[in-house]
């Protein structure tokens, strides 16, 4: 399975690491973390950028509007000025695919113009005018399930089948981008966990992962982090990573082939292990 970002393949018949790169204030694990003096420091995010190559990242996904729970939405300009500058910065600096987290038309078209491989929407190209911007760029598309928006997604999030409506979503707005000129061959989906999803839902969507997508269509999965794991495990943000990583090795195992993180280095150390098992398991013990 190959996905063509532009200039760049990624090889997905692997899992490949993506790592989060967020230019905003105010997201939950890494928000202000690239800003000195109150401005956001390309140089700064571009180092950040660096090390996650050196450890193994093969996409760099850089957002310029938080979507945590409760967010503050951000002005288009706001979202082109902490967004294009650092896609044009590293896409002339790193061999790596540049995946822009935005829901914005312009973001979208500069983001390409400026390097980018990978549009990547949490609202799936629902944003008037996401849609067309995206078929302009030519370039693969995610479209992630959320139930509601970031500010009340997490307030009451209900299903009567969690599984058959966020497959039924992401199958629809694949039909959509499909009709409008977007290849499925450049179609990714991501079920959204934490996206208008209570534990349980994240949990059933986990098991049955392999459920949410046609085989020849690859899923990303990003739980790095979140609140889920916090909750499930009474950690903090800063105490998260075991069973971040043990998340990404389940996505892993059941069919995803981007896993989305903070944590670079230790995410592409479990996936590569978890491959060389694979890879010997029908080797008998001596």
């Amino acid at each position: 399975m190959q996905l063509v970002c532009g200039n760049r393949t990624l090889d997905l018949t692997t899992p490949q690491v993506m790592g989060i790169l967020n230019t905003t204030p105010d997201s939950f694990s890494d928000g202000g973390s690239y800003y000195q003096g109150g401005k956001l420091s390309l140089d700064i995010a571009l180092q950040r950028a660096e090390q996650m190559c050196e450890e193994g990242a093969t996409l760099i996904d850089i957002g310029g509007e938080s979507t945590r729970p409760g967010a503050e939405p951000v002005t288009e300009q706001q979202e082109l000025d902490r967004v294009v500058p650092l896609v044009e910065a590293i896409s002339q600096r790193l061999d790596v695919v540049i995946s822009v987290d935005t829901s914005t038309p312009a973001v979208i078209r500069q983001s390409a113009s400026a390097g980018a491989g990978l549009v990547n929407d949490v609202r799936a190209l629902t944003r008037d005018g996401a849609l067309e911007a995206a078929v302009a760029t030519g370039l693969p598309v995610c479209l992630m399930h959320m139930q509601g928006e970031p500010g009340t997604m997490q307030a009451q999030p209900e299903y009567a089948d969690v599984v058959g409506e966020v497959r039924g979503y992401l199958m629809e707005r694949m039909a959509a981008c499909t009709a409008a000129g977007i290849p499925r061959n450049k179609v990714v989906l991501d079920p959204g966990f934490g996206f208008g999803k209570n534990d349980v839902h994240n949990l059933t969507l986990l098991r049955r992962l392999r459920e949410l997508a046609p085989a020849d269509v690859p899923l990303l999965v990003g739980m790095s982090r979140k609140s889920m794991v916090g909750r499930l495990l009474n950690r903090e943000v800063g105490e998260r990573l075991p069973g971040s990583l043990a998340l990404a090795m389940l996505s892993a195992q059941r069919g995803a082939r981007i896993i989305r993180v903070h944590d670079v280095a230790a995410t592409v150390d479990v996936l590569r292990m978890q491959q060389l098992v694979d890879l010997h398991s029908d080797v008998s013990a001596g």
